[in-house]
């Protein structure tokens, strides 16, 4: 693994935050201002080919960085905040649904936050 690999893997690791390629190149450049923006890209695809990370896909969004753990996420259908929620596993009761195993899910729950349902 590269040494730009392991520092993504531990700012991934260690934030709270769903950062997007371009806020782990900025993290990154404070520490390592020689980084360029494609380097990041490709450790952060080898980081997802590798199952070290997930890459979280949301409809006009660029996509987010999240560590593995086994979590779900809250969306905010208004302004797109994002954030952790755990529900009890379901993968037993999809692979019963299914009849077959499973090799993973990404459950998304949209809704609206608190602050845009304050909006209305």
């Amino acid at each position: 693994m590269s040494k730009y690999a392991k520092l993504l893997l531990e700012l991934i690791n260690r934030s709270a935050r769903h950062m997007t390629a371009e806020q782990l190149f900025l993290e990154l450049k404070k520490t390592e201002p020689r980084v360029v923006q494609a380097t990041v890209y490709n450790n952060l695809n080898a980081l997802c080919q590798e199952g070290m990370i997930r890459r979280l896909s949301i409809e006009g969004s660029p996509d987010r960085y999240d560590k593995i753990r086994k979590h779900d996420h809250l969306v905010c259908k208004k302004c797109g905040t994002l954030s952790d929620i755990s529900f009890d596993d379901l993968t037993g009761s999809l692979e019963r649904q299914l009849g077959e195993g499973i090799l993973a899910y990404d459950l998304k729950v949209f809704y609206l936050c608190p602050k845009c349902r304050g909006e209305k």
